[in-house]
Parts: structure tokens; C-alpha cells; sequence
């Protein structure tokens, strides 16, 4: 019985996780949840799940959690603020934690549970975005387990030859391929972008996810966190990372090999088959999944991305190449310029604009420790608030 811990469960990824765990009761166990101020989806978990723990990042929703639950879970020990999470993230009767809160929010819980040896499942990808070098440092030096839950990367892992380490180049591997469905506007002209409404923007047409995230992947921006986060998951240079519209989101990414052979991960477009390889791995669980057919997908088409039209694409590109501060930087000027963009403060095609803009301005340099991270990620919100006003 492997104890599991999801934060961020109030997410698409945690109601999801708890999905698969409640297909498995004899295998896994939920000692803890967590998520930022969502109350009353967190109070239904709580009273279904009954878990040990249970966080609340914002201290006032832990207070109005506490009032709303009263005396009907005496079992759940509830926990407040951003040291709540990074209790729960390295609870000693924890083995997994899947780490699903999104944005920078998760980076300190998620970096605590890889610090702590455990099976980290990783769906925040920011935590890599913004703080790689200490995240894959910590993992080498507690002999934490780092499994990808984004479907592009846990393709990738699937595809990579046994023997392949996280953060360690791949022996025999010429580059990846990471697929991108192309978002709601692919097809749109690039002029018609500026008039795009954010009900638009996350009426995702193959994946159900949160508003952030919607966005995110309507910008294509999340094609080029992904591709950050891959580098230091895969040990490979930006280079060798390479960005595929494939519209039909079956192939979830491919693995080029030296000799030629291209190996593609299939599946139907449903998180629950990373979330289910990863709190299995090394086996196979049953995760509620539709079964792909074949026949009925008919065609799958691939397309090289347009740049131009989605230039949040080719500033992450640019990040990615540049390292440092340059990823901490972009990824917290995108997490304000699309906050502002769903406040209606903003159109869509500024939110580029605010990220180069903020970019170009912002101090750089390299990681020496987390404290860089903070401060970094500051500055920049700082900077892309005074732009917006």
C-alpha cells in the first residue's frame, strides 16, 4: 500500500489523480491533500477522502475551510500557508507526491518533496522552468524518483531506452519531438488574435484544464515551458528539442533515435494515463481511460508551429537558449500578463508583447540558490505590473 499525497487537487491533474487512486483502493492510500484557496471543492474532497492532511495555501481559505468543515472530519488534521504544503509534501508516511499545483505557487512545495526522497510526480512544470538546477540537484542528492505527468514529457520517459536517467543526456538520442495540439487558434488568421475573448482562449479543443492553463496553451506558451522543463528532465540542449503541431493530440510526443527509428507514445487525449503510469511505475494499472482506436482516428497530421503568430513560442525558445534567470523571468511575466489577459485588462496578442518587453528589461544572471529564484520571479511581477498600468 504506497500512502500518496496530491496538491493541488482541486486542479484537472488532482481530480484526475483522485480519480485513478479510487480505481485502485488496494494499492494506494491518500494520506494528503493540498491546493491554493479553492474551499469549497477541497471541503468535498476532505469529506469523501477523509485524508490525514489536508492545505490550504492561502491562510484565509484554511480559515474558512476550518468554519465550513466544523466537526464532521475529526480525522483530517488541517494546515495553512506555504508551510502547510511543504508539510504535507514530506509527510513521513508519504511515498508519492503528485505535484499538481500550478504556476510558481508549487515550486516550494514541490522542490521540499524532492529535497525529501520521495516519488515526485511531476505535473508542475515551473518548478523546472524556474528553479531546474536545484530541482534535478536535490533529486541526485536524496535519490528522489522524478516521473513526468505533462503528456508530452511522460511520452517521452516511456519512449526513452530503460537504462535513461532523469537529467542525464539519453545514450543513443538524436532529439525529441514534443507534440502541441496547436490550441483553439491555430487555424485562426494572425490578425484576427487581438479580438479573441478568454472564453475563446480556453475552449481547449481536445483537453479539459483550468483557465490558466487554458490560456497558456492557447499562446502556445506552454508548448515552450515544456520545452525547458524537457532539457533539464532529459539532459538535453534546446537544440535538440524540437516543436510538432499535431492538431488530432494521439501522438503525445516521439524519441528520434541515432539510427533512425522515430518511437511515438499513442493514447487517447485523457491525463489520466500519465497520472496511472506514473503511480505505477515500473508496472501497469488500469486507468480509466478510453482505448484508442485506430480505425476511427483515421489520419493524425503534423506541422511546423508559426512563430510569428505565436511569438510567446519563440520567447521561451530564446529563454530556453539562454538559461539562467531568463526562464524564472519569462514564466512569472506570463503568469501576470495571462492573469490580466482573463481580467479582460489585456488582449491576447499583448501578452507577448508584455513578456518581451519585461524580458528585455529585467536583471538576468545564474542560480546559485533559491533565493535567486524569489527575487527573480519578484522583479519581473513587479515589472510586468508596472507595464500593465
Amino acid at each position: 500500500m504506497r500512502g500518496v499525497v496530491v496538491l493541488g487537487s482541486t486542479g484537472s491533474v488532482g481530480e484526475n489523480t483522485l480519480d485513478v487512486l479510487a480505481r485502485h483502493p488496494d494499492r494506494f492510500r491518500l494520506v494528503g491533500i493540498g491546493a491554493h484557496r479553492n474551499v469549497e471543492r477541497l471541503a468535498e474532497q476532505v469529506l469523501r477522502w477523509q485524508p490525514p492532511y489536508a492545505a490550504l495555501s492561502d491562510v484565509n481559505a484554511a480559515r474558512d475551510l476550518q468554519r465550513m468543515l466544523g466537526q464532521r472530519a475529526p480525522g483530517t488534521r488541517l494546515l495553512a500557508g506555504e508551510e502547510g504544503l511543504t508539510e504535507i509534501a514530506t509527510l513521513r508516511e508519504a511515498d508519492s507526491v503528485m505535484a499538481a499545483i500550478v504556476g510558481a505557487a508549487g515550486l516550494r512545495s514541490t522542490l521540499a518533496a524532492a529535497r525529501a526522497g520521495k516519488r515526485v510526480l511531476l505535473a508542475n512544470k515551473e518548478s523546472l522552468v524556474m528553479a531546474g538546477p536545484l530541482m534535478m540537484a536535490a533529486v541526485r542528492s536524496s535519490g528522489a524518483t522524478l516521473l513526468p505527468i505533462d503528456s508530452e514529457h511522460n511520452a517521452i520517459f516511456q519512449c526513452l531506452p530503460p537504462q535513461a536517467r532523469t537529467g542525464v543526456s539519453p545514450p543513443g538520442v538524436r532529439r525529441i519531438l514534443l507534440t502541441a495540439s496547436g490550441g483553439p487558434f491555430r487555424d485562426l488568421p494572425r490578425e484576427a488574435l487581438a479580438g479573441v475573448t478568454p472564453e475563446a482562449a480556453c475552449a481547449h479543443p481536445n483537453w479539459v484544464m483550468g483557465r490558466k492553463i487554458s490560456v497558456v496553451s492557447a499562446t502556445l506558451m506552454n508548448k515552450g515551458l515544456e520545452l525547458i522543463e524537457a532539457c533539464f528532465l532529459f539532459g538535453l540542449t534546446p537544440q535538440q528539442v524540437e516543436i510538432v503541431v499535431h492538431p488530432q493530440s494521439i501522438v503525445h510526443s516521439l524519441v528520434e533515435y541515432l539510427d533512425g527509428s522515430l518511437l511515438a507514445q499513442l493514447g487517447s487525449p485523457d491525463m489520466r494515463t500519465p497520472i496511472a503510469h506514473a503511480l505505477a511505475w515500473p508496472e501497469r494499472i488500469a486507468s480509466g481511460v478510453e482505448f484508442l482506436d485506430l480505425v476511427r482516428t483515421a489520419r493524425l497530421d503534423f506541422r511546423a508551429p508559426d512563430y510569428e503568430k505565436f511569438h510567446c513560442l519563440a520567447l521561451a525558445q530564446a529563454a530556453a537558449r539562454a538559461g539562467g534567470l531568463q526562464p524564472v523571468i519569462l514564466n512569472a511575466v506570463n503568469e501576470v500578463a495571462v492573469q490580466a489577459f482573463l481580467e479582460r485588462r489585456l488582449n491576447f496578442i499583448e501578452i507577448a508583447a508584455v513578456i518581451e518587453a519585461v524580458i528585455t528589461k529585467a536583471d538576468g544572471g545564474e542560480i546559485g540558490c533559491l533565493d535567486d529564484v524569489l527575487a527573480a520571479d519578484a522583479q519581473a511581477r513587479q515589472l510586468a505590473g508596472e507595464r500593465l498600468h
